[in-house]
Parts: C-alpha cells; structure tokens; sequence
C-alpha cells in the first residue's frame, strides 16, 4: 500500500522474508516432486534433453515386449525341432526293425556279376524277356546295342508293376516284388539269352510280412505325429516351422532389425513319404531311411540357424534393456533432486525465516522507540 511508509530497515527485513518464503516454497516443491526441474521454465536445455531422453527410453521398452515374443517364438521353434529330431530318430528305429525281419517278398538275384549300367549282354535280337508280378508284365524287347539299363528302365517304367530291377553291389541283376507277390521270369529270349543277365525263366513265389506291414502302419502314424507337432508349435500367432516369416525390430526407428525366415517342416516338408508298399521289400525301407537321414540333417541344421538367431534377439533383448536404464539415468540426473541437500536447505531456510522475523520485529521496536520520547 503507497500511503503506508515503512523504514529502511522494516523494509530491508521484509524482502528478506519475502525472499526466504519463495526459496522455502522452491524447496518444498523439490522435495514433493522429487525434481529440481519441473518445467521448462526452470532450465529449458536440462528439461528438453531430460524429454528426448526419456522419450527413446520409452520407445526402446515398448520394443522390448515385441523382442521378448519374437524370443519366445524362436524358443517355440527350437523346441519343436527337438521333438521332430526325435520322432524322426524313431522312425528310424522303425525303419532298423523292418530291415532286421527278413523279406518274404519274392526276390530273384541274378548268376552273373560284374554287370554295369552300360553292359551290352549278348541277347537276341527282337527277342523278349517279360517280368510279372501276377498281375501287371513288363516286356523288354532286344535291340541292337541295347545296354543292362535298357533292360532295368524297361522293367520299372512300366505303369502299376510292383517289381522293381536293380544292380546289387557286385553287378548282379535284382528283381524284387515290393508288395509281398512273385516274381516271373518268361519271354521269346532262350534259356542262353536270359543267362546273359543272369536270369533263368520261371516262378519265384513270396508273401507279405505281417510284421514289416505292422511296421508300415506304425511309421505312417509317426508321419502324422511330425505334421501335428509341426503345426503346434507356433508361439502368439507365428510358426516358423509351418512357413511363417519373423521380423524383430531393434530400435524405435526399425533401421535396425533382423529377418528370421521360416521352414515348413511337416512331414512333405521333411521329405518323409508315407512307408511304399507297406515296407514289404528292403528297396522302398532303405528309401525311407536314406529320406528320414536327409530329414535328421536337416532339422539339425534349422536348429542351428534358429539358436543362432536367438543367440542375436537376446543379445539385443538384453542390450536394450541395459540402454534403457542408461537412457533414463541420464535423464533423471539432468532433472532429478538431490532430497538430501533439500532437506539441508529447508532447515537453513527454516532457520533464516526465524533470524528474519526476530530482526524484523527488532526493526519495528527501534521505530517504536521514538514514541517513549513523547511518554
């Protein structure tokens, strides 16, 4: 009020007070919020810094929740693969057992050795050898220059025989019904020109193994396992085993990101065909197993790649979190308070408020002195 004179000294004292008042108020604010920056207005370069830092530390944990699923959709995988190494690796032994019971499907092995895919054998012309399975003949008819080869393509090319011809190890003529049946051996070629494969005319008589039909049935439900387990192990939606593509983004602008491709590892997938014929010959069995070693190495691999990969998104998960926590250090130290040395000025504030009000009041006795003159 401007009609109100107050001496130098009153005066001197009260902005004191005043001023004691407004740093007890800053300091109480420190101490409520915990911040010695607040706003802008306090120290806007310390503000707006502590803002971007803080701003990318949240952007960077929003990503750790994708990282963390893309981890466990990878670990889905992986763990699917072990239990496809397994069912595989039991298809084997299934494969072992059908091999160690003994065909009883017919087979003949040719005399003759040393035969090559190129042999020439010294048949008749335009004479025939015919090969039967009971049901469906195949017939090779002789032409000059005709090679061993020749005579096997004939034999298997031809459309529902369930024969099939071969050259063992030393170079003999094979012939072995797949399903079980017989095998017969005719044509207009005489007794000398079968022998030049080997080969005599007649009936050799075979029966279905109870035991590797068995076996069959028993691989074929392992397949369907392989396909089921394949689809079931996806993880929030993705399946890299059934062909989905995995993309994880590292950081808050995605320039940094990396790109997991999926496989598709059902059973076709793998290369496991259902068991041929009901395993009954060692030819389709031996197929099997040579296809279910090619599956093994395959998924081998796969789990390679993918413990790679996970290998990158937890180092990176990690990473993240770790860059996080330095992010939101610095910004806190750019704004937070020190409560101890707050504390230590409200108490000094304390103790200046009480000084400034006792000289205050000995301010205003030294300005009612002048009245006992008048006493």
């Amino acid at each position: 009020m401007s009609d109100i004179t107050l001496s130098a000294g009153i005066r001197q004292n009260l902005l004191s007070l005043q001023q004691t008042a407004d740093l007890m108020a800053t300091t109480q604010n420190r101490l409520a919020t915990g911040k010695k920056i607040n706003s802008a207005l306090d120290n806007p370069v310390s503000y707006f810094t502590s803002q971007s830092l803080s701003n990318r530390a949240s952007d960077l944990s929003s990503l750790l929740d994708s990282i963390s699923n893309a981890t466990q959709t990878i670990q889905a995988a992986n763990n699917g693969l072990t239990s496809l190494t397994k069912l595989v690796q039991s298809a084997q032994a299934i494969g072992q057992q059908a091999l160690q019971s003994a065909s009883t499907s017919a087979k003949v092995t040719g005399s003759v050795s040393g035969l090559t895919a190129t042999s020439v054998p010294a048949f008749t012309a335009t004479k025939t050898l015919t090969v039967s399975d009971g049901t469906t003949t195949a017939t090779y008819t002789n032409a000059a220059s005709d090679t061993v080869q020749d005579v096997l393509d004939a034999i298997n090319n031809t459309t529902n025989i369930k024969i099939h011809a071969s050259l063992t190890s030393d170079g003999k003529v094979q012939l072995q019904n797949l399903v079980g049946g017989d095998v017969v051996i005719a044509g207009t070629g005489s007794a000398a020109d079968l022998l030049t494969l080997g080969l005599v005319a007649g009936t050799t008589t075979g029966a279905v193994n109870t035991n590797r039909q068995s076996l069959a049935t028993q691989f074929d439900d392992l397949r369907t396992q392989i396909d089921q387990l394949a689809a079931d192990s996806g993880y929030n939606g993705v399946n890299l085993l059934n062909g989905d593509d995995l993309t994880v983004k590292f950081n808050e602008t995605g320039t940094s990101s990396q790109s997991i491709s999926g496989v598709k590892y059902d059973s076709a997938g793998l290369g496991i065909t259902a068991a041929a014929n009901s395993f009954q010959a060692d030819y389709d069995v031996n197929n099997a197993m040579s296809d279910l070693s090619a599956a093994l190495s395959s998924l081998r691999s796969q789990a390679a790649a993918f413990g790679s990969s996970l290998s990158v998104v937890q180092t990176r998960q990690d990473f993240t979190k770790a860059m996080v926590n330095t992010l939101q250090t610095g910004a806190d130290n750019l704004v937070l308070a020190d409560t101890n040395l707050e504390g230590a000025n409200m108490l000094a504030l304390q103790t200046r408020q009480s000084l400034s009000t006792t000289a205050l009041s000995l301010a205003a006795q030294a300005s009612q002195s002048v009245l006992r003159l008048f006493g």
